[in-house]
This record gives structure tokens, C-alpha cells and sequence, in this order.
């Protein structure tokens, strides 16, 4: 683990509706930037949200049934597709870091702040790593569904009574997705959030699309959670998480004094008034406003 060194907090899996967690994500890069704490955190979507992406066409959206099924809809700054996180079987995670601390090659960067993340599935004794293969893309409005590439799409399989890994009965390896991650650079900070995949929920995540041309067993096809690959509840998934973020800054050994000089973590963080004030203001502003969420950026309101 090579997490950059300094001042750290974690803070542990907090419940917000998704424009707050969006805009607190955007604080915390604020704050690492502004010479306060670098943020690890874990987090809950309360109600469960759709985030396009950055660039994303608000008419792929089927906006009827996210309002009659209680989904709060927001944009993220990342690009990408579109993403369901469920409340249930959504874990989330987000790294700010000063952009100094990290390496300035997109990919170089992502790789480093994607190793708790492989941690995480290691310690809950899942297959997890970066798919060897590009995968077609299904439905380009869906982050899920878009082409996997092996640079960035961390996939997983099931494993045999034998310890091999699982396979399809064409004899091709079962590897679906199972989690999202991307970053944004802002204000000289470095923020990478993402989405490990719990549990699918295949018609809710298809349902917040405006007629997407995948059924429900083809996105269970590209898509797992973990429950399907190891007996575990989410708790335990949060927590095996925390762990790995916590390890990936202090070093393997993640007891309380494993610290060194070179580094220091509040294990127990927490927002300050004024950053919550901030996310509260960015919320309106940005986050559950009309001209953010429903209007493509770049193209002039159209």
C-alpha cells in the first residue's frame, strides 16, 4: 500500500440524500486543498439516487419513475454514465487528496487510489481486479453497461469447490462487473469516488433509464454484487472497506499504532460546521438544481 503520507481522517458510513453526498465529496476536495485533512470516507445513498455524469443527456432519464419510485436524481462531476445506487446495495467510497501528494498521470493516479478498493475485496475474500479484456458496450447511457476496458473496470468471479475461478458453460470465465470508480481534479485537490456493487437490483437500475435495450437478466449478466459471491451482510462489507482504507494509509498493519511520523489519521472523523454549511450551500446551488442536474453541460440549456 503507498497512500501519500501527512494528515488523515476517515469518516465512517454516514446515510445522505445523494446531492449531499455529492456535495460534501466537493468540500472534502475543498479542504485538502485548503491545507486541512485529506478525507477518506465510506457513505450510504438515503433516499437511493441516480448521478449521471458530467456530460450525460438529462432525456435518457426516465424522470416518472425515479419521482413515483421516491429516486433522488443528481449529476456528479465525473464523467461517465449514468449510475443506480440502491440504498441497500450500493457501497460507496471517496478519497481527497492535494494534488501534489498524488501522481499527476490520470492512470497512475487512479491505480493508487484504487488499491484500497481491491483490498476490500480481498479481505471479504472476493476475486476482484481490473478486467484482462475490453467487454462490448451494451447501453452507452449507463455507466454499467458501457464497454469494460481493462485499465479501469475492476471485475469479479465466482469461485469453484476447487478454488478455480467460476466459468460460463461456454467455458469462458464468469467476470462481471463490480464496481465503478472515477476523479475529478479541483481547487489543487484530487477527489476519486466510486461505487462497489453489494447487491443488484437489476429492474430498478434498468427502470431510472428512458427504454433502455437490456433486460434484466442481460444487466445481471455484466453485473454482480457481492452477495452473490460470498456469504456476507452489508456491515461486514462496509466495514471490510473502512479496514482497507484505513491499511492503505498507515501501512498493512491497521492496529491503532501502526502509525508512522510520516502520517497521522483521525480514525473517527467528522465534518466540521463550516463544511457542512458549505455542502448545504453547494447542495442548493448545484447539486438539486434544475440548471445542474437536467440541463447537458456544454450545451447551452438545449
Amino acid at each position: 500500500m503507498t497512500a501519500p503520507t501527512g494528515n488523515w481522517r476517515l469518516i465512517r458510513e454516514e446515510a445522505r440524500p445523494g446531492p449531499m453526498q455529492m456535495a460534501l465529496d466537493e468540500v472534502a476536495a475543498e479542504t485538502a486543498a485548503a491545507g486541512g485533512p485529506a478525507t477518506l470516507r465510506t457513505y450510504r445513498w438515503d433516499p437511493s439516487c441516480l448521478t449521471l455524469g458530467y456530460r450525460q443527456d438529462p432525456e435518457t432519464v426516465d424522470w416518472a419513475f425515479c419521482e413515483r419510485e421516491g429516486i433522488d436524481v443528481t449529476r456528479r462531476q465525473t464523467g461517465g454514465g449514468g449510475i443506480y445506487h440502491d440504498a441497500h446495495g450500493d457501497v460507496a467510497y471517496s478519497i481527497a487528496v492535494p494534488a501534489a501528494d498524488v501522481p499527476g498521470e490520470l492512470l497512475d493516479c487512479y491505480h493508487l487510489l484504487c488499491e484500497p478498493v481491491l483490498d476490500a475485496f480481498d479481505r471479504l475474500g472476493i476475486d476482484a481486479g481490473y478486467v484482462e479484456e475490453s467487454m462490448p458496450e451494451l447501453y452507452h447511457p449507463a455507466c454499467y453497461l458501457r464497454e469494460l476496458h481493462p485499465a479501469h473496470d475492476v471485475v469479479a468471479g465466482s469461485n469453484g469447490a476447487d478454488g478455480s475461478e467460476g466459468s460460463s458453460d461456454d467455458g469462458a470465465t464468469d467476470r462481471r462487473k463490480i464496481a465503478g470508480n472515477a476523479q475529478y481534479r479541483k481547487r489543487d485537490a484530487v477527489i476519486q469516488h466510486g461505487s462497489l456493487t453489494f447487491a443488484v437490483d437489476a429492474e430498478r437500475h434498468l427502470g431510472v433509464f428512458s427504454d433502455p435495450p437490456v433486460s434484466p437478466e442481460e444487466f445481471r449478466e455484466r453485473v454482480v454484487g457481492m452477495d452473490e459471491l460470498v456469504e456476507v451482510d452489508r456491515a461486514d462489507a462496509v466495514a471490510a472497506v473502512e479496514g482497507a482504507l484505513v491499511a492503505w494509509v498507515v501501512g498493512a498493519d491497521d492496529s491503532d499504532d501502526a502509525e508512522g511520523d510520516a502520517v497521522a489519521l483521525d480514525r473517527d472523523g467528522s465534518w466540521s460546521s463550516a463544511e457542512l454549511a458549505r455542502a448545504e450551500e453547494l447542495v442548493e446551488e448545484k447539486y438539486r438544481d434544475d440548471g445542474w442536474v437536467r440541463t447537458r453541460p456544454g450545451n447551452d440549456g438545449a
